[in-house]
């Protein structure tokens, strides 16, 4: 049996304990690493759907092109993320996902997750969880873009970023990798990639945050989230399921 906690179980466990049965079952969704590097696809759009996707190491994104060949992007997945749940139900796949960063990441047949639902009820009700909590993200980036200001959606989406390195990351002192391009950026936030660099340039004069290429450094974490509005419920409650047993 595997000792180290991979980041699933370190994500997993946010969301309620788990037992060293419930973790092996998790560890034997990861036997299968695969390596992707960045630019590679792990599917694309309108592809047939038939599997998931746990990611070990490295980020990627998932994004959707619109009519007029514009493209946005709808998810930024860390390490010990499902992808895919979304098209659990659905035969064709709902958006494509590119690699950011050099990638470790297990795909998951679904049949595989079948025998998780099978084998544990608490399993069963963590993935609905995760599956929840990354709706309740897509609502909130549709509200970042229907209601917020320019700095208000960045200061927003770095709160959100640090919050959710912070489950499987310890002691980041406000301070975390963030290998997005700023033509990413924009389209994360539905702004010009020129827009994007103002803000940030913005934030620095407030001391908020500082950028150096992919590195960011929140420098007063209260005072961003004051700035976003920014809660962090929308990304799951810590043990909501052992609380509600």
């Amino acid at each position: 049996m595997s000792t180290k906690p991979s980041c699933m179980v370190r994500h997993f466990k946010h969301y309620a304990a788990l037992d060293e049965q419930e973790i092996e079952l998790l560890h034997e969704l990861e036997r299968s690493p695969e390596h992707l590097t960045a630019g590679d696809h792990l599917w694309y759009e309108g592809h047939e759907s038939t599997e998931l996707a746990v990611i070990s190491q490295g980020w990627a994104y998932s994004y959707t092109r619109l009519e007029n060949g514009h493209r946005l992007i709808l998810d930024i997945y860390l390490p010990g993320d499902v992808i895919g749940l979304r098209e659990y139900a659905t035969d064709r796949h709902q958006a494509s996902v590119e690699i950011i960063k050099e990638c470790t990441l297990c795909r998951l047949p679904h049949r595989n997750l079948d025998e998780i639902f099978r084998n544990s009820e608490k399993l069963t009700r963590v993935f609905f969880a995760v599956a929840s909590t990354q709706q309740s993200m897509l609502v909130e980036r549709m509200i970042n873009l229907g209601r917020r200001d320019g700095p208000g959606r960045i200061a927003h989406f770095l709160c959100e970023m640090h919050t959710r390195l912070e489950r499987t990351n310890d002691n980041m002192a406000g301070q975390f990798r963030l290998p997005l391009s700023q033509h990413m950026l924009a389209d994360i936030m539905g702004l010009s990639a020129v827009h994007v660099s103002r803000i940030f340039s913005q934030l620095r004069s407030d001391q908020l945050v500082d950028r150096d290429r992919h590195r960011v450094h929140i420098r007063d974490l209260a005072r961003l989230i004051e700035r976003a509005g920014f809660r962090d419920d929308y990304l799951g409650t810590r043990s909501i399921i052992d609380q509600s047993r």
